[in-house]
């Protein structure tokens, strides 16, 4: 079997964050003034060693040992403790925040970056991504106390986190929540944790809900408080969001003792991402009573009725993350397909006269078909790498930018995270099962790690929002939002990309096809909404989302071919001649499909939504 290194991203990931994204800049605002170059390498180069040494090595055994409950606990491979325990150690769930709670105020950019290594050598092991996102929504929504007890410990490693949203019931429809939160007796207001609940109620597909790897578990739970009549309020606007520990704290951060009323109603045996618990809760069963009582406690954050509001704090990081865990699988099958058709002969050479039997065998790489899949791979895997390090820069604009450039990044953001999103989840899930063919019979077989990498990144496309969802909010909301504005902002660069790539004799050919595709989707936007019925309009989300990811990868090849270009760049021959025939390939293979996409959005064809039930 051959394990892929994250050693083999390095000089691809330097290129993008140095040269295209010049993130070495940073270091001129004030937040990151104590960094360099070379601290954001060492941080690199830490994490590169973690995922080769504790990750890498055991991505296999964790996907056939997987997580199982003895009665009492689940248990995991002691190679997953020893992970977790050096990703602590490195200080990385607290890299990206502030110095005087133990962080080291790094960028988002180079926090993203640092990640992909341990995506690319074991997503299925993970990098605590919940609990980051767990403890960065307490310090921005959390009281005091709230965020000392419970993020400060989440992000020491001591204590991990869950977000807890969908239930079996509902699925992904967080209007339908139907976890219950009543207060929890007169005094519940004075609670110095927070105003005290009682939770009853079941939660789904809760990652790592469950298991021994700190000591406790801090679940962030959405729940709705009923009216005044004693009934749930319908819809969204009756949601709010509550911490609820797995074992009872104190104000100071210590165990009591007590579990609190949650329990462990069964472990989802999924496709892939075997290496991580995935579970099924039951708040407020009774099982672990608090206080003689049934129902889970949990403590109020921000105010009641606003907990969506709250929870989507950590969504555009998180749907980055997911983007970049679909990115990094991608990204290892195609190195395994690489290597595997470097050294694998088979068949020869078609001649003027055909093959001749009597010819040794060519490597496989050296057949038009396998480059295409290889240069297919390439062009989906590394132009999604620079989409995701793109919008973590964006983050990092947002948070530090002068005024009018942090606006116009949160912008962006709201248009570009749902492609961020969704396009790596579809298209570098095509990469990993192009590397299953280049491998032919064998990728099929455990004998090779290319079927593992299809298999953990099939569940990109629905975690953290399907594809659906990430369609409808894109032409539904995003696109159209603030008056369009983040739309116009993200034209507006992708003009100037074009532009730019007018002057360049090896890149003009392809500014008209990148102006000409903003154009069509322009067009499509206005034909969907054109009755003004979300019904028609929204019916043909989905084409309308792969059409605009496809013109966002193209606008990114093209800028870092630009950078590429440059006379001052830093790239081998090698390195240049990929860039530029990754470029061309998109230009020449891809980015047309979105014809037949927008197609179908203009004319808001109705062949899908109105065929009757009874016809399929």
């Amino acid at each position: 079997m051959s394990l892929q290194s994250p050693k083999s991203l390095r000089p691809t990931l330097d290129f993008l964050l140095y040269q295209w994204l010049n993130a070495e800049a940073l270091n001129q605002r004030e937040r990151f003034t104590d960094h360099s170059r070379e601290t954001f390498d060492a941080v690199l180069d830490t994490c590169e060693r973690i995922a080769r040494e504790k990750y890498a090595p055991f991505n296999r055994l964790v996907d056939t040992q997987e997580p199982h409950f003895d009665g009492e606990k689940v248990i995991l491979p002691q190679a997953t403790h020893d992970a977790h325990k050096a990703f602590v150690a490195s200080g990385l769930l607290s890299a990206a925040q502030d110095y005087d709670i133990g962080g080291m105020q790094l960028p988002y950019t180079i926090d993203a970056a640092a990640n992909a290594f341990f995506a690319m050598a074991s997503v299925s092991i993970g990098s605590n991504m919940l609990t980051k996102g767990n403890a960065s929504l307490l310090m921005v929504h959390g009281t005091p106390l709230q965020k000392e007890v419970f993020a400060l410990n989440e992000f020491s490693g001591r204590w991990a986190g869950t977000m807890c949203l969908s239930e079996p019931q509902a699925g992904s429809s967080l209007s339908d929540v139907a976890t219950k939160a009543v207060p929890d007796g007169e005094g519940s207001e004075a609670d110095p944790l927070g105003a005290r609940y009682r939770l009853k109620g079941n939660k789904m597909w809760i990652s790592s809900g469950e298991h021994e790897l700190t000591e406790n578990i801090v679940h962030l739970v959405l729940a709705k408080i009923p009216g005044p009549d004693g009934r749930l309020i319908p819809g969204t606007r009756g949601i709010s969001l509550f911490i609820v520990p797995k074992k009872m704290v104190d104000v100071k951060g210590q165990l009591t003792g007590v579990r609190n009323d949650v329990a462990l109603a069964g472990l989802n045996h999924k496709l892939g991402w075997r290496g991580t618990t995935n579970t099924l809760l039951n708040f407020g069963e009774g099982k672990y009573p608090v206080e003689g009582q049934a129902g889970a406690v949990g403590y109020l954050v921000g105010k009641p009725h606003e907990g969506l509001r709250c929870m989507f704090h950590m969504m555009n990081e998180a749907r980055i993350g997911v983007g970049t865990a679909a990115v990094m699988l991608g990204m290892a099958g195609y190195h395994a397909s690489l290597e595997y058709a470097k050294n694998r002969p088979q068949g020869r050479p078609t001649g003027a006269g055909g093959k001749d039997a009597a010819q040794p065998q060519v490597r496989i790489i050296e057949h038009a078909d396998v480059k295409r899949m290889l240069l297919a791979q390439k062009s989906y895997c590394e132009g999604a790498l620079a989409l995701e390090l793109y919008c973590a820069r964006l983050v990092d604009e947002q948070h530090t930018g002068a005024p009018v450039a942090a606006n116009e990044a949160r912008l962006l953001l709201e248009v570009l995270t749902p492609i961020a999103k969704s396009w790596p989840s579809e298209w570098c899930l095509e990469a990993n099962s192009l590397a299953i063919q280049i491998h032919g019979g064998y990728g099929y077989t455990r004998d090779f790690p290319v079927e593992q990498y299809w298999r953990d990144n099939r569940l990109n496309m629905i975690h953290e929002g399907t594809h659906g969802i990430q369609a409808a909010d894109l032409l539904g909301r995003k696109v159209l939002m603030e008056g369009g504005q983040g739309f116009t902002l993200l034209s507006a660069r992708i003009n100037a990309t074009a532009e730019q790539a007018l002057h360049n004799p090896t890149l003009a050919p392809h500014a008209p096809a990148l102006t000409q595709a903003l154009h069509d989707i322009s067009v499509a936007t206005q034909a969907a909404w054109q009755t003004g019925n979300p019904v028609e309009a929204l019916a043909n989300a989905v084409p309308y989302m792969q059409a605009f990811g496809h013109m966002v990868l193209a606008w990114v090849w093209l800028d870092v071919a630009l950078v590429a270009q440059q006379k001052n760049a830093t790239i081998s021959v090698a390195a240049h001649a990929g860039v530029m025939g990754a470029t061309r390939y998109f230009y020449h293979y891809e980015l047309p499909k979105i014809g037949a996409w927008l197609n179908v959005v203009s004319s808001r064809d109705p062949t899908c939504a109105d065929l009757p039930e009874d016809a399929f």
